[in-house]
C-alpha cells in the first residue's frame, strides 16, 4: 500500500460561510484568489482548473454541503475538502489537500512546496476577498 500525505491548513476569514462558500464555489471569484476553473457546487460536476506550469488539471465534485463541505478530485490522485464552521463573526475553514505519495520524489516535492503555498499566499488571498465581498 502506498503512503500518502495530506496537507491541512487552518484559516479564519473574518467573513460570513455563505461569502467563503462563494469565493470556493463561482468560477468569477475563484479566479480572482487562486486560478481560473468552471466550478459548480454540483456532485459530478466535472471541470478543469487552469493551473500555472501544469495548464488544464481535471477536477471532479464528489461532496457539497452548502456553506458547509465541499469537496472535488485534484488530477487523478488529489483530493481538496473544503470545511466551513461558523465562528463568532466569521468562518473558520479548514482545508485537506490529500493524497500526495510520499514514495514518488516529484508528489514528495510537490508536498514540500504545496503547503507552504497554501498557507501563506492562496488561503489568505481567499481570506481577504471573502472579506471584500459586498452584502
Amino acid at each position: 500500500m502506498t503512503d500518502t500525505a495530506t496537507i491541512a491548513v487552518d484559516q479564519f476569514i473574518a467573513a460570513p460561510p455563505s461569502k467563503v462558500w462563494r469565493s470556493l464555489t463561482e468560477p468569477e471569484l475563484l479566479a480572482r484568489w487562486w486560478v481560473p476553473g468552471d466550478v459548480a457546487a454540483v456532485v459530478g460536476h466535472r471541470f478543469h482548473l487552469q493551473m500555472p506550469g501544469w495548464g488544464a488539471v481535471a477536477c471532479e465534485v464528489t461532496e457539497v454541503e452548502p456553506e458547509r463541505r465541499f469537496v472535488y478530485t485534484f488530477n487523478e490522485n488529489w483530493t481538496l475538502t473544503w470545511r466551513l464552521v461558523p465562528e463568532g463573526n466569521g468562518t473558520r475553514l479548514f482545508l485537506d489537500h490529500s493524497g500526495f505519495d510520499l514514495d514518488d520524489p516529484r508528489a514528495r516535492d510537490a508536498f514540500a512546496r504545496m503547503g507552504p503555498g497554501w498557507r501563506d499566499k492562496i488561503l489568505p488571498g481567499l481570506a481577504q476577498l471573502a472579506a471584500d465581498l459586498p452584502d
